[in-house]
């Protein structure tokens, strides 16, 4: 994004770019076919889930003045909105928690005054909202976004790692209170006497530990052993929603034995109850409103419009990380002007505005960039076996599927190119004359190594989304069938899947990392810095952001100035510029902060080759390979197999053959040995036939020793790693 505050500079550049993507934002969704049902599913839960606990939370506060009917509304006619005028159409709005803390504020304020009272809080709320579109409006034509491209990748995680924590607090917060009284409750009632109070606490832990641990697992669905593919992949797209269906039936097996309250449900008005539509009608209360109280709307207006530039924008910034390969442009300044305007319009019709929400939007991408890798895969997959059939050589079937790869890609005039992708599977050493075995080629572990990440970006799965969001509102009876205690343990789910892919978090593991089992690291992909900066500099870097972490995660306790907490995420664009630089290297800083999560391949540990290395004292004898290994080798059937599809182990127990989702949606496997027929494969012809992600460039030449010494597995090789060649010291166990 061009950094300019020339006034309306932003907003046109940015309409101008989005207008030349916009038919084919539609085409692409469309084109997807029923695929893109996977991605829209699990985010509708992921934005309607929290929405409803938001509503119900805010109906409490606020004496139910404002409901789930009114939060859910909001976050649907708001991404109605931005999904079909928008700019960026990755980007989820919903009714956040620190809306929900300004309208208690702001409630509490109006109720205490007997000139306002509860009866002109909506149309109070109106004036706020009109301040506050009026200041979103100055931000985006002033080019205020530009600051964004400030926030670097500390800021970013730290946020995103914050939001995590709030969500798991909420999710504990609620199972906590599943063995208290509810307030306004009458504690005589039988459901909530002591032993029927345990009795719900226990199943509510039951119901949410059920959940998260089964939602969980259906995600990694696709590298079960059980079940044919399409069952797998049916589990991993659909599990999770199935899982909250599933754990709502099981609250219902006790239902003859135990009292009507237990376990406890989502409580909201339906739509068409008395009253519920009063708020409907606010814009018609709003001139009652004393001039003073008009003016006084001001100053809440300027803490939502700090809080909704800051959210909205850095919510648009990790759905748009650069290691998501879009090739579409970004739409800032567009978008926050469009905020204001969606702003006004919740504010007229008396429901609490809608913004850019974390981890709902990165995880939007995540899952269309899964999206894009199934479908780049399958159409991959079917052109090899087409040449596989006409006894096509090893490079015919490359550079067929290269060309497949480009016609898939639907390239237009304003679209970054997608060089990335086409270059890894150019950069392919496998040039073989001999046609493929396919009894003996697996090809599809082979494009899993070759695809990079890319997004399936469109404005289907948005639209789809904010209208299933928008039939909750009617569907209110069946959403009040749902216990709670599901709403805490999505909660926890949604904070545990957003940590994967956040490098403050794996920095946070790898120091907790018993420093004999550091270099087990290496062996799976992995980020460059663990390569290239010193440990001690990795631990004073992640200290002083866990610090600040928990500085930021202390203010959201503080009542109403928690909601001010962006103000100290914006801080860190000064501190990263001035002051980090003070303590660390400008090298380390840039691999620790980098703008792109960069990976480096996995060194190959194979315990087949230390076996045999123990034996010998010579790498150079190893890697010719000799007949006396060959024998040994061919005695163990097991390995002689798994050798055949992986070139490295983790360990006995530990071997993974099999696909592995990442958080951001890159699906990767263990690199695989290429064999195009059934005949011996000499050193050099298995050398030239592995994966491009398999060679040279795949093994760090810094990487051998971890924290000054060989690790176990090394010692038994000797000085030298088979896969990497003559090694030198990693920094990963150094000091300084």
């Amino acid at each position: 994004m061009e950094e300019s505050f020339v006034p309306f500079r932003g907003i046109k550049n940015d309409v101008e770019k989005r207008l030349k993507c916009y038919k084919q934002d539609w085409t692409g969704g469309f084109r997807a076919g029923f695929s893109i049902l996977a991605p829209t599913t699990y985010i509708f839960f992921a934005s309607a889930i929290p929405v409803i606990s938001f509503g119900e939370q805010l109906g409490r506060e606020t004496d139910g003045t404002l409901t789930a009917v009114q939060t859910l509304a909001s976050t649907a006619l708001c991404g109605i909105i931005h999904s079909i005028v928008g700019g960026q159409p990755l980007l989820i709005l919903g009714v956040a928690e620190p809306t929900v803390i300004m309208y208690t504020f702001m409630f509490n304020f109006a109720k205490n005054r007997s000139d306002l009272g509860s009866k002109l809080f909506l149309a109070w709320t109106g004036w706020v909202c009109m301040w506050t579109a009026l200041l979103l409006f100055l931000l985006a034509i002033l080019g205020a976004c530009s600051i964004i491209n400030r926030f670097t990748r500390i800021a970013g995680e730290l946020f995103g790692l914050l939001i995590a924590m709030l969500f798991m607090q909420e999710a504990i917060k609620g199972i906590v209170d599943e063995f208290r009284v509810p307030e306004r409750e009458n504690p005589k009632l039988i459901e909530y006497q002591p032993s029927w109070r345990f009795a719900n606490g226990m199943s509510s832990l039951v119901l949410s530990f059920g959940l998260l641990h089964t939602a969980l697992q259906s995600r990694k669905a696709r590298s079960w052993r059980y079940g044919s593919g399409c069952l797998r992949g049916f589990i991993a797209d659909y599990g999770v929603p199935l899982m909250v269906l599933v754990w709502t039936a099981v609250s219902y097996i006790p239902a003859r034995s135990v009292p009507k309250g237990i376990p406890r449900r989502l409580f909201s008005p339906n739509p068409w109850s008395p009253g519920a539509y009063e708020n409907w009608t606010v814009i018609k209360d709003m001139l009652n409103v004393p001039l003073l109280y008009i003016i006084g709307a001001f100053i809440p207006a300027t803490m939502i419009a700090v809080l909704y530039y800051f959210d909205h924008s850095v919510a648009s910034q990790l759905a748009q990380q650069k290691e998501f390969n879009l090739r579409k442009p970004s739409s800032f300044h567009y978008d926050l002007l469009l905020l204001g305007l969606m702003v006004i319009i919740c504010g007229l019709l008396g429901i609490p505005p809608a913004n850019g929400v974390i981890p709902q939007s990165p995880m939007h991408t995540k899952s269309l960039a899964t999206l894009k890798h199934q479908l780049l895969r399958n159409r991959l997959v079917e052109t090899a076996h087409k040449c596989i059939s006409n006894n096509a050589s090893l490079g015919q079937v490359y550079g067929s599927m290269q060309e497949a790869y480009q016609q898939m890609q639907s390239p237009l005039i304003y679209q970054e190119s997608s060089a990335q992708g086409l270059k890894e599977l150019k950069e392919s050493r496998i040039q073989m004359d001999a046609p493929v075995d396919e009894s003996a080629f697996d090809i599809e572990k082979e494009i899993d190594d070759l695809l990079p990440v890319e997004v399936k970006e469109q404005r289907l799965s948005n639209l789809l989304q904010s209208t299933m969001v928008g039939g909750c509102v009617a569907a209110m009876p069946l959403l009040k069938r749902i216990p709670t205690s599901v709403l805490w343990g999505y909660f926890a789910f949604m904070a545990i899947d957003s940590l994967p892919g956040n490098q403050f978090w794996e920095r946070i593991l790898l120091i907790f990392t018993a420093p004999s089992r550091r270099y087990k690291v290496l062996e799976n992909y992995h980020a460059t810095f663990v390569e290239t900066v010193p440990f001690k500099t990795i631990l004073v870097f992640t200290i002083f952001q866990t610090a600040y972490l928990l500085v930021c995660f202390g203010i959201t306790w503080v009542p109403i100035a928690g909601v001010l907490f962006p103000v100290m995420i914006m801080l860190l664009v000064p501190v990263r510029q001035y002051v980090l630089p003070r303590f660390f290297k400008g090298a380390h800083l840039q691999d620790l902060d980098a703008a792109e999560y960069e990976e480096a391949p996995a060194l190959s540990f194979n315990l087949a080759s230390e076996r045999e290395m123990s034996r010998t004292t010579s790498f150079t004898r190893e890697m010719s390979r000799s007949a006396s290994f060959a024998k040994d080798m061919s005695r163990n059937t097991s390995f002689t197999k798994d050798m055949s599809r992986s070139s490295s182990f983790a360990s006995d127990g530990e071997i993974l053959d099999g696909m592995v989702t990442r958080s951001r949606g890159e699906i990767r496997r263990m690199c695989s040995l290429k064999h195009t027929s059934c005949s011996e494969t000499s050193s050099k012809e298995l050398k030239s036939l592995q994966s491009p992600r398999v060679s040279e460039k795949v093994y760090s030449p810094r990487v051998s020793e971890l924290k000054g010494e060989l690790s176990p597995r090394q010692r038994a090789r000797g000085p030298f790693s088979p896969s990497a060649g003559e090694s030198k010291p990693s920094n990963l166990g150094k000091s300084g």
